[in-house]
């Protein structure tokens, strides 16, 4: 989350513009502040209003911004300059929303008059009003074809509009309060609708029929936003929150907190992945949404699921369970569609992991009966069984040019094996107990083990031999990952530790503490973190510096 600070009174809205590289805010202080997204810099400083900025929008070709105000008027700006380019009256009290047609030649304005007007912004001529509201109208969407509009107002309705003709197609009623936020979904077949009556509501726009209403929020919903895949919509609250809902279901996804006064605002940015918020607080926020919705809910393991493995392509998951007591099974999963593609079933045990080839035809099982499995998943036929080990094997890696496999077992060695025979290449004997994880360097060279005797060693995959062992924490090391330059590796113990090894020298460049014991490594290479979970339920975001750094410092704790 990042904070953007500069205005000196509310923000009371806030757009973002369509290469999601800059934010515009909209503030009570009479100004709008353009601001850049990756940096939190603030571009430059927008003045010509009289009176509070109610709301702004942003042209689709990113390079104009439409702002309305208590002054009762509409104006535009070039953003790249900061110009006023136009300013547009007619309205007979206060302008509350600004809506743009998503060609951007149109403005549709919503005033406490209670009218809509519509307006062409290459000559500023007012093209029609809408009346029908009873009260001030304190919303307005457009929907993607910009053929229709919908509006929200305080007499707790929305009506939806045809903007060629200016006639009303429905009135849509449910909401027990002030309906204050409207926004479409990117298909055009809903509307959502947030209100004083702390609901949001799905409506069906052909119809107008109420799909579902969402609760949660301690206090009225001020803005709604919907994410470009129209999977999830972003709400705002006077209750100091932003939600994050799954607009299929209606379930709340995850909330939002950190601002300390009301959330006037909110938008998404176009490639999904963050949002940003306006609050009375006199902040901007910029949230990452990325990876924080559950898009599916993969049912069907009939015990505990104990690993899991994505195909390269990232359209495919395999899944492992089972227990000691019954044989272990797998599933192969869409993860586009959350759908079974099918279940392969073969190991005596339960199934400890799972590790996919590189070019996604094939996974690796790793079994507490002992054994490991080759399946081709496109038919989940099992293509041979590598035995070798006297326990439980606990980890399984695939190296990057998808001819081998390396295990760690209970049995306190690691395996390497050539997949295409089967065949048992090396063992690797050292570690004192048994071996809880493995990782491969992205050059296929080494392998880094993680064991139960508090030590982690790296070996030379083409000789077995062991390279450097790495001693320092207090208790089992339970998983370890390498990062994706191949130059360090990161460790997860008991001792409550993630530590940073370099794999050259086997010297230790940092430590994290957590509060529990991390259990599990990943790591992002486009933003450069290392993600690690633990048993309390946390996941510890840390962002590592370049090697010569020898330092780590955690981004977020969540």
């Amino acid at each position: 989350m990042r904070t953007l600070e500069g205005h000196k009174r509310e923000v009371e809205a806030v757009a973002v513009t369509p290469d999601g590289q800059c934010a515009v805010s909209a503030s009570r202080d009479r100004t709008l502040k353009v601001w850049e997204l990756a940096s939190g810099r603030e571009l430059r400083t927008l003045t010509g209003h009289s009176n509070v900025v109610t709301d702004v929008a942003v042209t689709p070709d990113g390079q104009r911004a439409v702002s309305v105000s208590v002054d009762q008027t509409l104006k535009v700006w070039d953003l790249a300059s900061g110009r006023e380019l136009r300013t547009l009256a007619g309205h007979s009290s206060a302008f509350d929303a600004v809506e743009l047609t998503p060609d951007g030649q149109c403005a549709v304005s919503a005033s406490q008059d209670g009218t809509l007007k519509v307006w062409e912004l290459s000559s500023g001529r007012e093209l029609r009003t809408l009346k029908g509201h009873r009260g001030p109208v304190r919303a307005v969407a457009v929907t993607p074809d910009g053929q229709t509009a919908v509006s929200a107002g305080d007499d707790q309705k929305l009506k939806v509009w045809d903007l060629a003709s200016g006639r009303k197609l429905h009135t849509l009623t449910g909401h027990k309060g002030y309906v204050k936020a409207v926004t479409v979904t990117p298909d055009g077949q809903r509307a959502v609708s947030g209100s004083d009556d702390r609901t949001l509501k799905v409506w069906e726009l052909a119809s107008g029929r109420d799909l579902r209403t969402l609760t949660g929020h301690a206090l009225g919903v001020r803005e709604v936003a919907v994410t470009p895949d129209a999977q999830c919509a972003v709400s705002a609250s006077y209750d100091r929150t932003l939600k994050v809902w799954e607009l299929a279901s209606g379930r709340e996804l995850r909330t939002l907190t950190g601002h300390s006064s009301v959330v006037h605002g909110v938008a998404v940015t176009l490639d999904g992945q963050r949002a940003v918020s306006g609050s009375w607080d006199n902040t901007v926020k910029v949230w990452d949404l990325g990876g924080r919705r559950e898009l599916h809910a993969l049912a069907g393991h009939s015990n505990a699921v104990t690993a899991v493995a994505v195909t390269p392509d990232g359209q495919r998951a395999v899944s492992g369970g089972g227990d000691l007591a019954k044989s272990g099974e797998l599933k192969v999963w869409d993860l586009v569609s959350g759908r079974e593609l099918r279940t392969i079933t073969g190991h005596a045990s339960g199934v400890n992991a799972v590790a996919v080839t590189p070019d996604g035809q094939r996974a690796v099982s790793a079994s507490s009966d002992g054994t490991l499995k080759v399946w081709e998943l496109a038919s989940g036929r099992e293509l041979r069984t590598l035995t070798g080990h006297n326990g439980w094997v606990r980890a399984v890696a695939v190296t990057p040019d998808g001819q081998r496999a390396v295990s760690g077992s209970r049995d306190r060695t690691l395996k390497v094996w050539e997949l295409a025979s089967g065949r048992i290449l090396h063992t690797l004997d050292g570690h004192a107990s048994e071996v809880y994880a493995v990782a491969v360097t992205p050059d296929g060279q080494r392998a880094v083990s993680a064991s139960g005797d508090c030590t982690l060693k790296v070996w030379d995959l083409s000789s077995g031999r062991e390279l450097h062992s790495l001693t320092g924490h207090e208790n089992y090391v339970r998983a370890v990952a390498v990062t994706p330059d191949g130059q360090r590796t990161v460790s997860a113990s008991d001792d409550n530790t993630l530590k940073v090894w370099d794999l050259q020298t086997g010297e230790v460049l940092a430590a994290f503490t957590c509060d529990g014991w991390a259990r599990c490594l990943a790591f992002s290479d486009a933003l450069k973190l290392m993600v690690a979970g633990d048993v309390l339920g946390r996941v510890h975001f840390l962002r590592l510096e370049e090697p010569h750094a020898r330092t780590v410092h955690p981004a977020a704790g969540i």
